[in-house]
C-alpha cells in the first residue's frame, strides 16, 4: 500500500499548516525553524524560504555546502484499538512527514519580505506586525539572513489508516481524540478505495 499523499497541494498544505521543520545540514547540526512553502503554478512544491540567526553555525556550513536534510512532521498520534470494535485489531501510529531534500541559497535582499511574510502567514488576519517593533527591528534584522531551499527530491509520507477496513477507519476518525489527526484522516480517506471488513 502506498501511503503518498493524493495531490501535490497536500504537501504545501502541510507546511502550511505545521511549518516547523528541522533544516539538518551535513555534520548532522539540526535547527528548527518554520519555513513557509512556494509552488509552481500547479501547487507543486519548488522550494521552501526561512531565516538564520546570522550567528547559527549552520550558516557557513550551508555556505561551504549547501545541500539540505529537511523533515517536517504534521498530524501525528497513537491510535488505541479501544477506538475500534474489531476485538483483534492491533494498535497502530497514523503519521504524515515530509522528508526533503534541498540546496540552500542565502539570499540577503529577501530577508525583509521573508520575515514579513512568515508574520502575515503566522499571525491571525489583523494580528501582529513587524512594523510594531519600530526601531528594534530595523536593529533586529542586522543579524538575520533569508535563505531559499530549492527542493531537489521529496518523499511524503501519509500513513493515515488508508489501509484499514472501511468501518474500522471510521470508528477512529469519529473517536480519536486528536481531532488534528482525525481531520487529516478524513480529508485522505475521502479518496481512498473501499476497503472491505
Amino acid at each position: 500500500m502506498s501511503f503518498a499523499p493524493h495531490a501535490p497541494t497536500d504537501i504545501a498544505a502541510l507546511i502550511a499548516a505545521h511549518p516547523l521543520a528541522w533544516v539538518v545540514s551535513r555534520g548532522f547540526d539540526a535547527t528548527p525553524l518554520p519555513l513557509l512553502a512556494e509552488c509552481d503554478g500547479q501547487g507543486r512544491l519548488v522550494s521552501l524560504l526561512g531565516h538564520y540567526a546570522r550567528r547559527n553555525p549552520q550558516v557557513a556550513a550551508f555556505e561551504a555546502n549547501p545541500n539540505a536534510l529537511i523533515l517536517f512532521n504534521g498530524p501525528q498520534g497513537y491510535v488505541s484499538p479501544r477506538l475500534v470494535s474489531n476485538p483483534v485489531w492491533g494498535a497502530t501510529w497514523n503519521y504524515a512527514t515530509l522528508r526533503i531534500v534541498a540546496e540552500i541559497a542565502f539570499v540577503t535582499s529577501e530577508t525583509d519580505t521573508a520575515l514579513r511574510r512568515l508574520a502575515a502567514h503566522l499571525e491571525p488576519r489583523g494580528g501582529w506586525h513587524v512594523d510594531a517593533m519600530g526601531d528594534r527591528y530595523d536593529r533586529m534584522i542586522d543579524h538575520i539572513v533569508a535563505f531559499r531551499a530549492t527542493v531537489t527530491s521529496c518523499e511524503a509520507v501519509f500513513k493515515l489508516g488508508q489501509d484499514e477496513a472501511d468501518g474500522t477507519f471510521a470508528e477512529i476518525v469519529a473517536g480519536h481524540p486528536n481531532r488534528d489527526l482525525a481531520r487529516a484522516m478524513r480529508d485522505q480517506g475521502d479518496r481512498r478505495p473501499q476497503n472491505r471488513e
